[in-house]
């Protein structure tokens, strides 16, 4: 750019011929004159279109391939490579790869797609689950978060759940509405099958019963973007990236679900406080704006749960979600409704409760209440020791000492009052049974009418009436030693 600015100044303003400078400074006349008709460098600049011609007869076959990668999994598409390979084995193409690789480049640079920017009204949301690896409870796994960003104001609220159910879409809505305190007039969703059992032919959704139920009890307008398109919510996928980055990075470790989302909540408050870019103010002074414009919560939250039907198996088990979950005997071969909400199981026959169980994620799992069976082990008393139910069955140690001496002095009808005792737990918690059964111990009352006697004592908060020493007008009992003159003298009597 100096020999540019000093050739230029030498003919204009020293009045040297273009001839005198080229010899002076070295280039040529050509170069000279290039630099009196420009006051920068213009750099290259393509006068004609350049020829390809090993290529020019192959161009349309290129197109073919790349529109025809449309139609297939991105991951099953043609390389540059791939096309320059099958050019020269099926269509005779005898150029080089790299006229190939630089225009199937321009191809795709030419056809990308181009977006319009948008501007987003107070009041409305888009909503999406991520995904991030966590530690819970010692173990890593996978974890499925539930996003709801607000575009106007970029205020967002973030909950993490084992799996991204329909419970789980439900619930994430219930926290953030809970969280705002208020609820949008329409959310942007994409066609998850939680949300949405089929796209009809004219566009339109047949949503699922649970999200009907959802939107009609919060009065919100639904709105879906493009299969396969995520910039139709581009706010809610840049935040679901967003706080993977920021929220999860290092991989987070939480005793529970419970802590990891409190954590999650209170990051989201804080970054209330940030000013993003292209904003002159914070995200919870626009957060205002959004919260005027949308709706009042209702009196009740939604009942956040996936229901379905079954029916009560011989073995006094109901199938959900790949696992059973045991209910009372007495309602073997039922019909039964079934509540699944995203930490519990709640099982039910017509307007009765029947069944509440922490939620298994697992595969085939087997959740089983050790007192749905007891009422069927009593009757069956031989299936004591090999009782699936009771496997694991954490109980004190007075229970299990019971256990023991129940057996050892009555055999099979110890086994059956071993069993009543357990049945106490029908009506009283483990600790009052616990210290019920120590008092037996202590007293050598060892049977079922001893413990429940003293539970119900203890319950009634009075004496119980085993131990003799709380009776002091009792006439005692005074034995002696027999000696053999006392036999001798009934001998005696005898003849």
């Amino acid at each position: 750019m100096d020999l540019y600015r000093r050739v230029r100044l030498a003919c204009h303003s020293q009045g040297l011929s273009i001839r005198e400078a080229a010899r002076q400074f070295g280039v040529s006349r050509e170069t000279v004159s290039k630099m009196l008709e420009f006051s920068e460098p213009p750099g290259y600049r393509r006068t004609a279109t350049a020829r390809r011609p090993k290529l020019d007869g192959f161009t349309d076959i290129i197109d073919e391939y790349i529109e025809g990668d449309k139609l297939v999994h991105r991951k099953q598409r043609h390389t540059a490579k791939r096309i320059f390979e099958r050019l020269r084995d099926e269509h005779g193409f005898t150029g080089g790869y790299t006229i190939i690789k630089d225009y199937v480049r321009g191809h795709h640079q030419r056809h990308k797609e181009v977006f319009v920017p948008l501007s987003h009204a107070p009041g409305h949301g888009q909503a999406d689950f991520g995904e991030a690896q966590v530690i819970i409870d010692g173990i890593q796994q996978k974890a499925h978060f539930f996003v709801l960003d607000l575009p106007h104001s970029d205020a967002c609220y973030v909950r993490a759940y084992p799996r991204a159910v329909t419970e789980a879409w439900l619930d994430g809505h219930n926290h953030a509405f809970a969280f705002f305190g208020a609820v949008p007039q329409s959310i942007v969703y994409d066609n998850d099958r939680c949300l949405v059992s089929r796209i009809m032919p004219d566009g339109t959704r047949k949503r699922t019963e649970a999200f009907s139920g959802f939107l009609s009890h919060y009065l919100i307008k639904d709105r879906y973007g493009r299969p396969g398109k995520g910039n139709d919510k581009g706010k809610v996928e840049g935040m679901v990236g967003y706080t993977r980055r920021n929220f999860m990075v290092p991989i987070p470790s939480f005793s529970s679900f419970e802590a990891f989302n409190e954590y999650l909540e209170q990051k989201c408050l804080k970054r209330q406080a940030d000013i993003v870019r292209g904003s002159k103010v914070s995200i919870g002074e626009r957060l205002k704006a959004d919260l005027e414009a949308m709706q009042a919560l209702p009196a009740t939250l939604f009942d956040a749960c996936h229901k379905q039907a079954g029916r009560v198996s011989s073995q006094s088990v109901v199938r959900y979600g790949n696992n059973d979950y045991s209910v009372p005997v007495a309602y073997a071969h039922h019909d039964v409704w079934i509540r699944g909400y995203v930490s519990e199981v709640v099982i039910g026959c017509k307007n009765e409760v029947l069944a509440r169980h922490d939620r298994s994620y697992e595969c085939d799992d087997m959740i089983f209440d050790p007192l749905h069976y007891l009422p069927l082990i009593e009757r069956k008393i031989a299936s004591l020791d090999q009782a699936a139910p009771l496997d694991g069955w954490d109980l004190p140690d007075e229970l299990t000492k019971l256990h023991r001496l129940l057996e050892a002095r009555m055999g099979k009808a110890g086994k059956r009052e071993y069993v009543q005792v357990l049945r106490l737990l029908e009506t009283v918690d483990i600790n009052t049974l616990g210290a019920a059964t120590r008092d037996a111990l202590r007293l050598g009352a060892i049977g079922f009418d001893a413990v429940k006697h003293l539970v119900l004592c203890r319950i009634e908060e009075r004496p119980a009436k085993l131990d003799l020493d709380i009776y002091p007008y009792l006439p005692r009992a005074n034995v002696g030693r027999t000696s053999p003159s006392s036999y001798m003298s009934l001998i005696g009597g005898a003849s």
